[in-house]
């Protein structure tokens, strides 16, 4: 039996380029999104770092970004098109002098139409990169709607007629499961459930974000993150959270974590977003979970 070739390699080599560190199994899966041309449906906790993905596979192609962020009462005009109505007034009394005025079909003119995201993917002249961000924040109505775009990569405007893509954009769709979405959604996507990075993944990401950080800083705050992620929290902190806690530890000039807990506790900000974390993680947790990742070691994380 031949073996399979390794398509998504060159992939992940470039999004790893452009600042993204994927496993094998989601460049895979970005590879037959691009090859299939079918939109991926990445879903996962906050912080995962769904947002960066369409952003990374953007810069490893060169491609421009079109980011449309779904929200409750997201509609067709913010997500697709509406006209100018005020340059068509304009026109109008622009010759209203005139004894023909202006024709009706002038006034519906491309040239006084305002493309949204949707509609500025589909028209684009170059092959984008659509990101449709927590789509489980727009209602059904709207997720029905979506469901005809992505069909045949196509919006109809009744006074225009039907607008095809020239290029397929490649479409990253991101929820975090705040409300269940369509079966129908999820039949026209692929899928990937995308989790916190392993101990490994994540200090390579912060080592290509941050190279100047210390790498035993780096490898210390890492783990203890990850450990961190393990406590009973209301809002368990994500990779954007790992870095910058990262930055403000590398801005107070440390090589590590210190042996002081106290001298961590004014830091836990840029970590833990509720008063009730702040609370939870008291001096002597954060000792204890100092204490045991060192006894233990990183490698053991």
């Amino acid at each position: 039996m031949a073996e399979p070739v390794n398509t998504d390699a060159h992939l992940r080599e470039r999004l790893h380029e452009a600042g993204y560190i994927a496993d094998e199994g989601l460049a895979t899966t970005l590879w037959l999104s691009s090859q299939l041309q079918r939109p991926l449906l990445v879903e996962g906790d906050a912080g995962v770092g769904k947002t960066a993905l369409a952003l990374g596979l953007a810069r490893a192609g060169g491609r421009r970004l079109i980011r449309l962020q779904c929200h409750e009462g997201l509609d067709l005009s913010q997500a697709a098109y509406e006209w100018n109505y005020g340059r068509q007034l304009l026109a109008i009394r622009a010759h209203e002098t005139q004894p023909t005025g202006i024709r009706e079909s002038d006034l519906f003119a491309r040239s006084y139409l305002l493309e949204r995201p949707l509609l500025q993917a589909i028209s684009s002249d170059e092959p984008c990169v659509l990101l449709i961000d927590e789509i489980d924040r727009a209602d059904d109505a709207f997720e029905a709607y979506l469901l005809e775009v992505l069909a045949d990569y196509q919006i109809t405007v009744p006074e225009l007629g039907t607008l095809r893509a020239t290029h397929v954009p490649q479409v990253v769709l991101t929820s975090n499961g705040t409300r269940e979405l369509s079966d129908a959604l999820r039949r026209r996507c692929l899928y990937h459930w995308l989790d916190y990075p392993t101990l490994a993944r994540e200090i390579a990401i912060v080592r290509t974000t941050l190279p100047q950080a210390e790498s035993q800083l780096v490898e210390q705050a890492v783990a203890f993150v990850q450990r961190l992620r393990k406590e009973d929290l209301g809002k368990t902190p994500g990779v954007a959270e790992t870095l910058d806690w990262v930055r403000a530890l590398h801005s107070l000039r440390l090589q590590g974590l210190p042996d002081d807990p106290y001298a961590l506790m004014p830091t836990l900000g840029c970590l833990l977003k509720t008063r009730e974390d702040l609370y939870q993680l008291s001096p002597q947790r954060v000792l204890q979970l100092v204490e045991r990742q060192r006894i233990e070691g990183v490698a053991s994380l």
